[in-house]
């Protein structure tokens, strides 16, 4: 395999799923389904592992982001308990995202991932000069937003929107559009209120990224553009991951 063959099988590549991932999903159905009803005690850690055939850590994480998402109380010195599961949105749409459920949210930003990298690409070879500039106004609105401390999020969504509508094709833009404020998932995810100095670094890297983004297109280079995008939403998606964890 050359060169460029190795560099397209490996953008083409699906993200692996973690055992983490496959855990919670296993037991996440159990109790949606009912097979573990509401009340009921988890086996030990040591039963869950010899189960699954996966480490103690792995079984950990899964449970704490059960609890995250309200499925799981662990209780001192009595172990862990099943809870009722909430009523989910009914809501038939695939954009349908319930964000108590951070599971969802990485859902989106998977399925954003196959979109958005390749609207990136598009964006260098058809986008007018308007709409290069229409691209760098939304990075510098975001930039200005931070500097005076103000929320970032409808910004960041005029950028992403803006790169979707300079690939001339509207069925990006309608695709963000239909997603709305799920394209940009943080302020619903806000928790406590971070240090200033934490917040400060935070969105120093996520402008960091998006001016990486722009840099790309306003070069015209597509590999660039499609690589400086997956890299941004692969770090969103790590960081939301933290979040089951976290929370």
């Amino acid at each position: 395999m050359n060169k460029t063959n190795a560099s397209t099988a490996a953008k083409n590549t699906p993200r692996k799923v973690s055992l983490t991932e496959k855990v919670i999903a296993s037991l996440r159905q159990e109790i949606e389904s009912g097979q573990r009803e509401p009340g009921s005690k988890l086996p030990t850690e040591p039963v869950l592992t010899q189960t699954f055939g996966v480490s103690r850590t792995v079984i950990r994480e899964a449970i704490a982001a059960l609890k995250a998402d309200g499925l799981l109380e662990p209780r001192q010195g009595a172990g862990v308990f099943v809870l009722s599961p909430e009523p989910r949105n009914t809501d038939a749409s695939i954009f349908a995202v319930d964000y108590a459920q951070i599971s969802d949210v990485l859902e989106v930003l998977e399925l954003r991932m196959a979109v958005e990298i390749e609207a990136a690409g598009l964006a260098c070879t058809r986008s007018s000069a308007a709409q290069q500039a229409k691209i760098y106004e939304a990075m510098q609105k975001m930039e200005d937003a931070a500097t005076r401390g103000d929320a970032t999020e409808l910004a960041d969504f005029e950028f992403h929107s803006a790169i979707a509508a300079a690939t001339n094709n509207r069925r990006y833009a309608e695709f963000l559009q239909h997603l709305g404020d799920k394209t940009i998932p943080r302020a619903q995810l806000r928790r406590r209120p971070p240090e200033v100095e934490d917040q400060k670094n935070y969105l120093q890297m996520i402008l960091g990224e998006h001016r990486g983004i722009y840099d790309a297109i306003a070069a015209r280079d597509e590999d660039s553009a499609r690589k400086a995008m997956r890299t941004h939403l692969s770090k969103s998606q790590t960081r939301y991951q933290k979040l089951l964890t976290e929370r």
